[in-house]
């Protein structure tokens, strides 16, 4: 059986924008843990049109072994893309990532229940 691509993703986070052009645009930004122990932090704009849901490689601001620092990454971009966003109009108010909220699916991921 194929693995879903979005399967090792921990949490995610969905901004809606307005791009250049004024189009609507959807931004997601996630933490998701990859083999060889990695944290990686992905970000892309409009998945949903894209042929596939497989993450392209240039969607990750960040591969590493910390967690603290894959959390520092994503919700700095998180607010980066929140800052825009409001500037646009959009007044979305998402909560941050959180150390907490990466444990759960850690465990389940690691003991396998």
């Amino acid at each position: 059986m194929r693995r879903k691509s979005t399967e090792g993703r921990f949490a995610e986070r969905v901004v809606h924008g307005v791009d250049d052009a004024g189009a609507e645009e959807t931004i997601v930004v996630w933490i998701e843990r990859k083999q060889g122990a990695l944290w990686a932090v992905g970000r892309a704009v409009n998945p949903q049109h894209r042929p596939s849901h497989e993450p392209r490689r240039d969607d990750y601001v960040f591969e590493g072994y910390e967690l603290e620092d894959a959390l520092t990454t994503a919700n700095e971009t998180l607010e980066d893309d929140c800052t825009v966003s409001e500037s646009d109009g959009r007044d979305e108010h998402l909560k941050p990532f959180t150390r907490a909220e990466m444990l759960k699916p850690l465990e389940r991921w690691f003991f396998g229940r």
